[in-house]
C-alpha cells in the first residue's frame, strides 16, 4: 500500500469514525431522529474537507500498480467516504444529476473499473475482506450496534460460503456417491450456523439504532452521473451458488437472472467467476429427479435424497427467518412510523419500500419452494422427491 493510501486508511479508521459517531449521537438525541439537515454542520464540513484532502492526493498519485489488495482497499475507503457524505445529506441523488464530489467520483471510477467492480463500497469491504487491526474491524461508527450488525452478518456470510463450498463438493463427487454424506452434513451444519447467527442478530440488535444510525450508510449515491444502489448483504456468490446448486432458483428465470445481473459488479471478481461457473452446472435437484424413476428405491438414492432435502429445508428456513424476522422487524415496521418524505431513500437497493418487500417475498418463496401459482417455484418437484425419499415439509419454515 502506498503512503497516501495508508494515510487515507488511517483516517478512515480514526477521525472518520469519530466524526460519524458524534453526528449519529446528535441525530439520535433529537425528537425527530430522521432529521439530518441542519444538525452538526461543523462536523460534517470537517469530515467532507478532511476526506477530500486524502482523495485529491490519491487521485494525483494515480494507479500505483500495487496489486488487488491495495486497489480494493482504496475503492472501499473512497466508497465509505462517499457513503458517509450521502448519509449526512451532503449529497443526495434525488437533488442532483451528478455527484458534487468529482474528485472522489473520479477516484472511485478509476479503481472500480480496474478491478471490474461497481465504483462504490461493497459488502465485502465491511465483511469478508474487512481486515482487522489490533482486533478492530473497519466501520462507519464505533456504535456497538454497528459492530454487532457487521460481525453477525459476516459470520452468516462465511457460513453460507461454507455451505456453498460443501455442495460444490457434492457436484464433484456426484449426487449418487456413497461419500456425499460428508459434504451434505457440512452444508447442513453451516446452514444451522447461519440460523444461529441470525437469531443472535434478531435478539440483540437495537431496532431504532439500526434503523436510524446504521442502515442510512447503505443508501444509494451518485458516482459521477450514475446512481449506484447501496451495498446489500447478499452481494456475494455463496448465497446464489446455493440457490442454483439446490435448484430452488434457476438462472433462466427472468426474475432471478435480473437479480444476478444486478449484483454481479457488487461482488469480488473471484466471486463473479465462481457464480458464472455455477450457472453452467446442473442442479442437484435436477440430477436426483433424473434418477428417481430408475433408482428411487435404492439405498444410496434414499440416503442422498434425504440428505439433500435436509439441506434444502435448512436453506429455506434461513431464508424465511431473514425475511420474516430481520427485514420485517428492522426495516418494514420502523419505516411504518415515517412520513412520506422521510420514507424516500429508506432502502439500500433503491426502489420504494413496498416494491422491495414484494421482491424479497418472491425470493424467499423461491428458496422455500413455496406452493405459489403466480410464480414458478420447485414446490412440485421437491414434493415428488420427498414422496420417494421422505423427510419433513419445509412449509412450516415460512411462518418463522
Amino acid at each position: 500500500m502506498s503512503g497516501r493510501a495508508e494515510a487515507f486508511e488511517r483516517w478512515i479508521r480514526t477521525s472518520f469514525i469519530q466524526m460519524n459517531t458524534e453526528l449519529e449521537n446528535l441525530y439520535f438525541a433529537q425528537p425527530n431522529r430522521a432529521q439530518v439537515i441542519g444538525c452538526g454542520d461543523p462536523i460534517k464540513a470537517a469530515l467532507r474537507d478532511e476526506g477530500h484532502t486524502y482523495v485529491v492526493a490519491l487521485l494525483a498519485e494515480g494507479n500505483t500498480a500495487e496489486g488487488f489488495d491495495s486497489a480494493f482497499g482504496v475503492l472501499g475507503n473512497v466508497g465509505l467516504y462517499l457513503g458517509a457524505l450521502r448519509r449526512h445529506e451532503l449529497t443526495n441523488p434525488v437533488r442532483e444529476d451528478r455527484s458534487p464530489f468529482p474528485e472522489a467520483s473520479s477516484l472511485a471510477l478509476h479503481v472500480g473499473a480496474s478491478l471490474g467492480m461497481a465504483p462504490r463500497f461493497s459488502t465485502a469491504h465491511l465483511a469478508t475482506h474487512n481486515k482487522a487491526r489490533a482486533g478492530v474491524r473497519k466501520s462507519f461508527t464505533s456504535l456497538p450496534d454497528e459492530f454487532l450488525f457487521i460481525d453477525e452478518n459476516t459470520r452468516g456470510i462465511l457460513s453460507l460460503q461454507r455451505a456453498a463450498d460443501a455442495l460444490t463438493g457434492v457436484v464433484h463427487l456426484g449426487v449418487s456417491s456413497p461419500v456425499a454424506d460428508v459434504a451434505f452434513d457440512a452444508a447442513a451444519q453451516a446452514l444451522r450456523d447461519v440460523i444461529r447467527f441470525n437469531d443472535r442478530l434478531i435478539s440483540q440488535l437495537n431496532v431504532e439504532r439500526f434503523f436510524y444510525s446504521v442502515r442510512p450508510y447503505y443508501k444509494p449515491y451518485r458516482v459521477g452521473r450514475q446512481e449506484y444502489r447501496g451495498a446489500n448483504a447478499g452481494d456475494f456468490s455463496g448465497i446464489n451458488e446455493l440457490d442454483l446448486l439446490l435448484g430452488v432458483c434457476r438462472a433462466n428465470d427472468p426474475y432471478y437472472a435480473h437479480l444476478l445481473v444486478d449484483k454481479m459488479l457488487f461482488m469480488l471478481p473471484s466471486d463473479q467467476a465462481r457464480l458464472r461457473e455455477c450457472m453452467t452446472r446442473t442442479s442437484l435437484l435436477d440430477e436426483l429427479l433424473a434418477l428417481v424413476d430408475e433408482h428411487g428405491r435404492a439405498d444410496w438414492f434414499q440416503r442422498n435424497a434425504r440428505a439433500y432435502l435436509e439441506v434444502c429445508d435448512l436453506f429455506g428456513q434461513a431464508a424465511a427467518q431473514h425475511h420474516n424476522a430481520l427485514v420485517k422487524r428492522f426495516i418494514e415496521e420502523p419505516a411504518a412510523a415515517l412520513n412520506e418524505l422521510a420514507l424516500e431513500g429508506v432502502t439500500a437497493s433503491g426502489p420504494p419500500l413496498p416494491v422491495l418487500l414484494r421482491s424479497l417475498e418472491v425470493l424467499r418463496d423461491l428458496r422455500l419452494a413455496a406452493d405459489r401459482r403466480d410464480i414458478v417455484t420447485r414446490h412440485d418437484d421437491i414434493r415428488k422427491l420427498r414422496g420417494v425419499a421422505g423427510g419433513r415439509s419445509n412449509a412450516a419454515a415460512a411462518t418463522i
